[in-house]
């Protein structure tokens, strides 16, 4: 991996420890102790285990390997916040997270104190390019669970009946781009994909190769909650022809009948934000669907949903940003793409399997995290992240 945060010396590295740090704290601000500890999924993370596994990350990854006679805060959080890296040791099974009543919110919160006292010291060091490296990636790291800290408290926040309130005018989803159904035309060429450049990369984006492209056109903007009610109401869900199979058969197992977090409510369309449930905003891109969902509505339109590569190219003749756009490519590696060596090299590569590229960032992207070569990917099932849909043809 290679890039920084365009950092020039230790006191910008330093600072921008800092500022990634605090804004996790600031992230948690709202919530009461109960709150960081349910976890109604397998899928969600409790905020503890977030806020966690990311400091675990700068102890195992950095402070235990880098700084001489260090003796860690716990013995237990290398099993306890550990995610999946096998290389490191054995961890909590995923789905028992949330079975966590200990270590207490508060010690969690003095362990993120002590490490971050630790970090502190160190990044006042001149350091290796290797460590700094790491540093970086552990930025983007809590970053990532930045993001994923509040797509998971929605989703925990969201089983409640009582629609509790995160934060008052927190309703991110309901922020809209400028009205437009036009399509922008892309000639058939041979172009490059990947990242290319200075700044941070993950190693995923890695392998800058060349694709050929036919005469394409993508939509410049993304399908709105009213194009997708017109779906809904049109009798998508019901009618086979429009599904994947196994789109279809996940639509019957698990009666899905509209977009996660959706509500019919004395005939009128209701979705729950992190400001609680609301009126649908008709505007708006619509949130929270799967690829399943996604795939079904441009095939409902005569449509089709574009290649990661078909998006990449053309991603600079429209505005993104509001929601992870599904793709019709599954996650693979790129040409020559080689895993780093140790725990590192487990990050992106072995999930290369049995999953689609999303690209893009979402409202809960955190600032400076997003570029037009970032993939994100997830199973095609899943849509508690901010999931949206561009159509092309």
């Amino acid at each position: 991996m290679q890039g920084t945060f365009q950092q020039k010396s230790e006191t910008d590295l330093l600072q921008s420890f800092k500022e990634v740090r605090a804004y996790t704290e600031k992230l948690c601000e709202p919530l009461e102790t109960e709150d960081y500890v349910p976890q109604p999924s397998v899928d969600v993370s409790p905020a503890k285990w977030n806020i966690a596994h990311t400091t675990w990350f700068f102890e195992e990854m950095i402070l235990k390997k880098h700084v001489g006679n260090y003796k860690v805060f716990d013995e237990n959080f290398a099993f306890l916040f550990n995610s999946y890296y096998n290389s490191v040791g054995t961890r909590t099974l995923r789905h028992k997270r949330g079975d966590l009543s200990r270590p207490t919110v508060k010690r969690v919160f003095e362990y993120r104190r002590f490490i971050d006292e630790k970090m502190c010291d160190l990044l006042s060091q001149d350091l290796p390019e290797e460590i700094r490296e790491l540093v970086i990636l552990g930025l983007n790291h809590e970053q990532q669970h930045q993001e994923l800290f509040i797509t998971d408290l929605k989703y925990t926040l969201s089983v409640n009946p009582l629609f509790p309130v995160y934060r008052e005018n927190y309703a991110v989803e309901e922020i809209c781009e400028l009205p437009s159904k036009d399509f922008v035309k892309i000639d058939e060429g041979i172009y490059e994909i990947g990242f290319a450049g200075e700044g941070f990369y993950f190693d995923n984006e890695r392998g800058r190769h060349k694709v050929f492209l036919h005469d394409f056109e993508i939509r410049n903007s993304l399908t709105t909650n009213a194009e997708f009610i017109e779906f809904v109401e049109d009798g998508g869900y019901r009618n086979h022809f429009l599904w994947h199979s196994e789109g279809w058969d996940w639509v019957n197992q698990n009666e899905i009948s509209a977009p996660l977090y959706w509500y019919k409510k004395d005939g009128e369309w209701m979705n729950f934000t992190l400001s609680g449930l609301r009126k649908i905003n008709l505007d708006a891109p619509v949130c929270h669907v799967s690829l399943y969902e996604a795939s079904a509505f441009a095939e409902w339109k005569g449509l089709r949903l574009p290649t990661e590569f078909e998006w990449e190219i053309a991603s600079e003749k429209f505005g993104w940003g509001l929601r992870w756009e599904w793709t019709n490519s599954a996650y693979l590696p790129y040409p020559n793409f080689t895993k780093p060596a140790g725990a590192v090299g487990e990050y992106n590569g072995k999930f290369m399997m049995n999953q689609m590229v999303l690209r893009g960032a979402s409202v809960a992207t955190p600032e400076n995290h997003s570029r037009k070569t970032y993939r994100n990917f997830f199973h095609p099932h899943l849509r508690w992240q901010f999931n949206g849909i561009r159509l092309a043809k």
